[in-house]
This record gives C-alpha cells, structure tokens and sequence, in this order.
C-alpha cells in the first residue's frame, strides 16, 4: 500500500528491530508536549533508549517531535496507531518505530509500506498464525495480562517458534522478569516507572532511578 509519509532523510537510521533495544520499553502517555524532552532524557539516562509516546492525548505527536529533535539518543516511537493516517503523521513527526493494539488489514499495509520496525498487536494464536503469513515475526501481545499472561506465551512458543513478542498490559516490574525469562519475548512494555505523581511534579530524578531499575532486568 502507498501513501504513506516516511520521516525526514535527515533523521537517524530506523534499528532494523525494537525488540533487542532494551528489555523495557515505556509505555508514555503525556498531556503536556513541554515534558517530552526531560522525561526522554531521563530515560534515556536510566537505559531505557526506546520510548512509546501513545497517541491518546493532542500532545502526542508534537512530543514525539521534540523528541526526534532535540533528544537524537532516544530511538522514539508513536504507540497507539489505529489509522493508516496516523502511521504517516508519526512517521513525519519523527518516529523510528511504530506500535498499535491490534491491526486491520489496511493498518497493517501502513505499517510495512513505513520503512521502520513496527510491531502489530495480537492476542490469539490466529492472529499469530495470520501475521506470519504476511512475514511479521515481530509483534505486541496485548493485553498481556488479561490475554493470558506468560502462561499463553509460553504455550505458543512451541508451535509457533518463528514468532516474537513485546508484551504490555498489566505488566509491572515484578512480573516482567518472568516475561523475559521467556524464549519467545524480546521485550516487555510497561508504565510503572512512569508513576503519575513523578511526571505530575516532573521528577525526572525519580524517573531515571526507576528506568536504571528497569533497564537492570537485562543482566
């Protein structure tokens, strides 16, 4: 499918893949643009170089922006996509990566016309069976917790080898370990070290301890 937007030539290279970045990526949901940078920075800082900004709030796309512009150590990402029209306005936004919660046929020619890793979202085997019939091998499983957990994840991983996730949903920093543990999970996705009262009163130092925790889930 054409008529997608790519990102500037200018901006860094895509990763040929999300899921070997970090063993976390934050999951970002933000009211105010202003935010974006010193929360990526802090990030960042703590290991966590991959970040989903969710398109649920106006603010999304403009801080995906000053992300791309201003924070280059980040690889930035737009969650959330349910549109072909928003694969091209975060890819023009500056997106290096793109997720959405589940995907129509349309959505998920946006995504393979994008030029960056993309991970489309599924929650049952068929939709499993079905993307590996279009060549993705790389996918969200959500909602993780609600959809089965690791105990379904782990039951795919025999008959369906080929197939790889990040999960999100639900997914905290004590059920995360037993999520990676998992042959078929490259990473999980998470907001708990985004607690509401740090972003609320920007305490980005806060943030960076609870990403250096995150990110230390890797050894």
């Amino acid at each position: 499918m054409g008529g997608v937007t790519r990102a500037a030539s200018s901006s860094p290279a895509p990763p040929s893949s999300v899921l070997g970045l970090a063993p976390v990526i934050p999951v970002v949901v933000l009211d105010d643009a202003a935010d974006a940078v010193p929360l990526a920075r802090a990030l960042v800082a703590g290991g966590l170089p991959a970040i989903e900004v969710t398109l649920r709030t106006p603010a999304a796309l403009d801080a995906i922006r000053a992300v791309a512009d201003e924070v280059p150590e980040a690889v930035i990402g737009a969650g959330t996509l349910l549109t072909p029209g928003q694969v091209g306005a975060a890819l023009t936004a500056g997106s290096r990566f793109l997720v959405s919660p589940g995907w129509s046929p349309r959505l998920l020619g946006a995504m393979q016309d994008s030029g960056v890793p993309y991970l489309p979202g599924v929650s049952t085997a068929s939709e499993v069976v079905t993307l590996l019939a279009e060549g993705v091998t790389e996918m969200k499983f959500f909602p993780a917790e609600a959809a089965g957990g690791t105990a379904y994840l782990g039951a795919l991983a025999a008959p369906l080898p080929q197939a790889r996730f990040c999960p999100t949903g639900g997914i905290g920093l004590a059920s995360a370990p037993s999520y990676l543990a998992l042959p078929n999970v490259g990473c999980v996705g998470g907001t708990w070290m985004l607690p509401a009262e740090a972003l609320a009163t920007q305490d980005w130092g806060r943030v960076r301890r609870l990403a250096r925790e995150a990110a230390a889930l890797a050894a």
